[in-house]
């Protein structure tokens, strides 16, 4: 699939989680180094969260732990979960709505040099799951809060012409399922992966 070079424009962000999360699937999250290295993988699995949401992080209040969730759309949310590992995901929705998209699992383009002893049939499953698509892309909380734009270490890209007409042709379909790994709003149909990807945290 070949890589698309359009930034995703904030108002089209701006939506509730709920209807960008599906959107999402086939964008490219890259992440740009300091040294220039650029790592490029394509979204194929998203969780929504949102208002009145008993899983969202701003469900209860605001803290300065949620606080980016109720800024502008299209900022970085970063979180550690059990000390150990960090979940990346894209602020959504109007201004002062807490809404977010939880980026569950990437297809990498490339594998970084520092991964390249992984056997090949592990390669797809690389950042397969939100803590492994942030230890591959090295995110953690100090690049939670920035505009995924031009320029930005983290930015997001739309879907390729390829990618969009191979949804179109019915050769890429979308599964919608409820969101895993959570204990409350597990009823809630939350989650869109693509059905055909090796690299979906859950198969």
């Amino acid at each position: 699939m070949s890589a698309n070079t359009q930034i995703v424009e904030s108002f089209w962000l701006a939506r509730p989680s709920t209807s960008v999360a599906p959107d999402l699937l086939g964008c490219s999250l890259v992440r740009q180094f300091p040294d220039g290295e650029t790592i490029r993988g394509i979204i194929v699995e998203t969780e929504a969260y949102g208002p009145g949401d008993p899983a969202c992080h701003a469900y209860r209040q605001r803290t300065p732990r949620n606080e980016v969730m109720f800024g502008p759309a299209g900022m970085s949310y970063v979180y550690l979960i059990y000390g150990m590992y960090h979940c990346f995901n894209v602020v959504t929705d109007a201004e002062g709505v807490a809404s977010a998209v939880l980026i569950r699992a990437l297809q990498v383009d490339a594998v970084p040099q520092e991964f390249a002893g992984i056997p090949d049939k592990k390669r797809s499953r690389l950042a397969a799951g939100p803590g492994k698509l942030c230890k591959v892309l090295k995110i953690d909380r100090t690049l939670s809060g920035f505009p995924l734009g031009a320029g930005q270490p983290l930015r997001l890209e739309h879907r390729s012409d390829r990618f969009q007409q191979a949804v179109e042709e019915g050769t890429i379909n979308f599964v919608q399922t409820t969101r895993i790994g959570i204990s409350q709003g597990i009823d809630l149909p939350w989650r869109w992966y693509v059905g055909n990807s090796t690299a979906v945290s859950q198969l």
